[in-house]
């Protein structure tokens, strides 16, 4: 099953020609989660020519402009095609008042019903059969949250000549067997999944934080992540700064993953103060504390591939 991630914009604080505003999202084979919806984001989603009309649910961390001026034409631009699923948009208290508001005052013509989930506590806000994302507090100058999407465990894999061994027949039971079911073998005994399967297979994460002050206790919300996104908003050497506009320093954050032992990192939501060039220090010293970080840049595509 494939799992991607599309940086939709990269930017903080105001759009750039090169930078829209925040924004990711993510693939997992036909369903898409969107992580903020910064100003441009519309266009980064036709530019990468994806199915945006499948989008399952909206994360939105906190309602600064930056970070939700992209929902309403979202939601105007999903009007515009036949859609039988809701839209979920999940995020802190208030996206209620901003959805419903731009709503009306922009008198939308939506066809589709839209379920919005306020969090006003940690843990699991949405859940499927075989994932859940979890939403945990930050600290920013407005309620703000950090999101994971963690896949369950997989089963492990089959093994044909165990099962062969304990005279279960090629064919239905095998496929009963992988599906978690007894059988019984051709001379009567039962076989049950253990004797025939692996050890279970950790499934893939993926994480998303921006706007927060640095706290040491993200890297437990986030641990063995297999891609991170994570604003890098200040150089080093600024962290007095952006602790007063409760912000992260590259350096930061690149601690974090570092203490959060995640695979990678990609740095987002930068001040528009940092030109291209610049951005190449931002990274080197994000590097020195966590070699595996990269630089998110607008339409990049990341493919989050399974531990085995």
């Amino acid at each position: 099953m494939n799992l991607e991630a599309f940086i939709l914009g990269c930017g903080g604080m105001m759009p750039l020609p090169y930078r829209h505003l925040t924004s990711v999202l993510l693939r997992r084979e036909g369903d898409l989660f969107l992580f903020d919806a910064g100003e441009g984001t519309q266009v980064s989603l036709r530019r990468l020519n994806l199915r945006w009309k499948k989008i399952n649910v909206i994360f939105i961390s906190h309602t600064h402009a930056d970070h939700v001026t992209g929902l309403p034409g979202l939601l105007m631009l999903s009007s515009q095609v036949d859609r039988d699923d809701p839209l979920y948009i999940i995020g802190p208290p208030k996206i209620a008042e901003y959805v419903e508001t731009s709503r009306r005052v922009l008198d939308m013509y939506i066809n589709y019903e839209i379920i919005i989930k306020e969090i006003t506590e940690p843990g699991v806000v949405y859940e499927q059969e075989d994932f859940h994302v979890r939403a945990f507090w930050l600290d920013h100058t407005k309620p703000c949250l950090g999101y994971t999407l963690e896949e369950f465990p997989r089963p492990g894999i089959f093994n044909p000549k165990a099962a062969q061994q304990l005279n279960v027949p090629c064919g239905p039971l095998w496929s009963k067997l992988q599906s978690g079911e007894t059988v019984l073998s051709a001379d009567g005994k039962e076989v049950s999944p253990a004797q025939v399967m692996g050890a279970a297979r950790k499934g893939r994460k993926f994480s998303f934080v921006t706007d927060t002050k640095y706290l040491p206790s993200i890297a437990e919300e986030i641990k063995h992540s297999d891609f991170f996104v994570c604003e890098g908003m200040f150089e080093k050497g600024m962290e007095k700064d952006a602790a007063e506009k409760k912000h992260m320093t590259c350096t930061q954050a690149a601690k974090i993953a570092k203490d959060a032992e995640v695979k990678k990192m990609a740095l987002i939501h930068y001040s528009p103060r940092y030109t291209d060039y610049e951005l190449k220090k931002i990274l080197k010293d994000a590097q020195e504390v966590f070699p595996a970080t990269i630089l998110s840049k607008d339409r990049m595509v990341i493919p989050i591939a399974y531990e085995d």
